[in-house]
C-alpha cells in the first residue's frame, strides 16, 4: 500500500516517481509531508478485528477504515467521526493509542432526571406515637386520680432528666456536676412548690445550689468553677422550671390548668412538625436546629391558639376564649425558644438526642424542652386572667 492509497494530495517540493528516475532537485522518497511537518502528524491506531489494507480488501477499506488521516489539516472522511479532531499532537503522543471501548458521553447528552427524595421524619414514628401516647395515660391517671402521685411523676422526671443532663456534660465536656445534691434538692425543690407555693421552690433552690457548692468541695479544685456553674444551671434548668407545673396543681381546677399546660404545648410541637415537614422551606435557625422552618413556626402559633381558645373556653374556670388566643400564642413562642435552647446545648455536646429512654423520642430531657421554659408563661398567664384559684 502506498501513499496514494490514503486519498494524499501531492505537496510542494515533491513531483512523485517517474519512469525516468528520479527527477533533479526533487525531495528524496518518502511520505508525503515535509520534515517540519513530521512532529505533527500521528501515526494510525490499530483499530481491532478490522483487517489491513491492501491486497484483496482495498476495495472495503473506505467502509472499514476508523483511523486518522496523515496530515493534521485534513478532515475524516467517516461522517461518523467527521467533527473530531486531534487532541494530542504533540511529539510525546502515544504512537498507537486503543480505541475506547465505552467512550464518554457527549458533554451536553441530556442525562436523567433524579428521582425525587420523599420525605422522612427522620424518626420512628409507630414508637414516637406508641411511647406518647403510654406517657399521657400515666399522666392524666395520675392527675385526675390523686395529685400527690402526679407531683411524684414529676419529681421522678425531674431526677432522670438532671441525670441524663450530667451524664452527657460529663461525657462530651468533662464537667463533673454534682449530681447527688442536684437529684435530692430537685426532688424537693418540686415538693416544696406544691406544698409552699413560690416561696417554698425559691428557698428550695437556693438550698440546692448551696448543696452543689458544698458537695463539690470533697473533691480536687482543678475545675471546680465550671462544675458548680453547671451544677447551678442544671438545678435551675430542670427542678425548678418544673416547679411551676406543680404550683398550677394547687389551685381549685389545678389538674385542669395542667392539663391546658401540657394539651397547648403538644398542640404547638404536633403543629410545627405537620406544617414544617409538609410545606417548611425558610429555615428559622439554621444554625442551631436546621430542621426547624418558619412555616413550621406560623403552624405552631396558629394550632396553639386555637387549643388555647377553646381549653379556656371550655376546661379553666371563668375563662374567655380570647384569652386563650393570647396563651396559645405565649405557649408557641415559649415552646419554640425551649426546644432551641435545648438544641444549642446537645450542638455544643455534639449529640442528637439526650438519651435513649424513650424509643422514638430520645431521652426525657428531649421530651422536657418544649415543657420547662413553658410552665412559668403558662402559670403566669393563668394567675392574670383567673387568679390563682
Amino acid at each position: 500500500m502506498n501513499d496514494s492509497s490514503w486519498g494524499a494530495p501531492p505537496q510542494a517540493g515533491y513531483w512523485g516517481p517517474s519512469d525516468q528516475g528520479p527527477v533533479q532537485g526533487a525531495a528524496p522518497a518518502g511520505p508525503a509531508y515535509d520534515a517540519p511537518e513530521a512532529q505533527h502528524t500521528r501515526p494510525m491506531p490499530i483499530v481491532p478485528g478490522v483487517p489491513a489494507y491492501g491486497g484483496d480488501q482495498d476495495d472495503d477499506r473506505g467502509a472499514a477504515r476508523l483511523s486518522a488521516p496523515p496530515f493534521r489539516d485534513e478532515t475524516f472522511r467517516d461522517e461518523t467521526f467527521r467533527d473530531e479532531t486531534f487532541r494530542d499532537e504533540t511529539p510525546s503522543a502515544q504512537p498507537y493509542a486503543a480505541v475506547p471501548q465505552n467512550p464518554d458521553p457527549m458533554p451536553d447528552a441530556p442525562q436523567p432526571a433524579p428521582a425525587p427524595q420523599k420525605k422522612s421524619a427522620g424518626r420512628d414514628l409507630s414508637a414516637a406515637i406508641g411511647v406518647g401516647v403510654g406517657l399521657g395515660a400515666v399522666i392524666i391517671a395520675s392527675l385526675f386520680v390523686v395529685k400527690a402521685v402526679f407531683v411524684g411523676v414529676v419529681a421522678v422526671a425531674v431526677v432522670v432528666g438532671l441525670w441524663e443532663l450530667t451524664s452527657r456534660l460529663e461525657e462530651r465536656k468533662g464537667i463533673k456536676a454534682p449530681l447527688v445534691p442536684l437529684a435530692l434538692g430537685g426532688a424537693a425543690m418540686v415538693v416544696a412548690g406544691y406544698v409552699g407555693g413560690a416561696d417554698g421552690a425559691w428557698v428550695a433552690m437556693a438550698l440546692t445550689a448551696l448543696a452543689v457548692l458544698v458537695w463539690r468541695m470533697t473533691e480536687p479544685p482543678e475545675g471546680y468553677l465550671k462544675d458548680v456553674t453547671a451544677g447551678v444551671f442544671a438545678a435551675f434548668y430542670v427542678p425548678f422550671l418544673a416547679t411551676f407545673v406543680a404550683m398550677m396543681l394547687t389551685a381549685q381546677d389545678g389538674a385542669w390548668r395542667v392539663l391546658t399546660f401540657l394539651l397547648l404545648t403538644v398542640v404547638s410541637d404536633t403543629g410545627a412538625y405537620a406544617v414544617g415537614w409538609r410545606f417548611g422551606k425558610h429555615k428559622l435557625a439554621p444554625r442551631i436546629s436546621p430542621g426547624k422552618t418558619r412555616e413550621g413556626l406560623l403552624g405552631a402559633v396558629s394550632f396553639a391558639m386555637v387549643a388555647g381558645a377553646l381549653c379556656m373556653q371550655f376546661l379553666i374556670d371563668d375563662g374567655e376564649w380570647w384569652q386563650g388566643l393570647l396563651l396559645g400564642l405565649a405557649v408557641a413562642a415559649s415552646a419554640t425558644l425551649g426546644d432551641l435552647g435545648e438544641s444549642m446545648i446537645k450542638r455544643d455536646l455534639g449529640i442528637k438526642d439526650m438519651g435513649t429512654l424513650l424509643p422514638g423520642h430520645g431521652g426525657i430531657m428531649d421530651r422536657l424542652d418544649s415543657l420547662l421554659p413553658t410552665a412559668p408563661v403558662v402559670w403566669l398567664l393563668l394567675v392574670i386572667f383567673v387568679g390563682t384559684g
